[in-house]
């Protein structure tokens, strides 16, 4: 990492199965437009319930991608 530049955004990821397949989405997607990200970190988890079941999770990642 010496002597580069890294932007960092944040984006949420969702899912029906798990946390996992949440941020899973969010780095796939994302990597569709941002062809250079190094890293992903967990900002914050939460989720929608339904009927008393989680339904859907969500997950805010931020993304850090090398500035050229």
């Amino acid at each position: 990492m010496s002597d580069s530049v890294y932007k960092k955004i944040q984006v949420v990821g969702c899912s029906e199965k798990s946390y996992e397949d949440a941020i899973a989405n969010a780095v796939k997607k994302s990597s569709e437009t941002l062809h250079a990200i190094h890293w992903w970190e967990v900002v914050e988890m939460r989720g929608a319930v339904r009927d008393g079941k989680p339904v859907e999770y969500q997950v805010t990642v931020s993304l850090a991608f090398k500035v050229d």
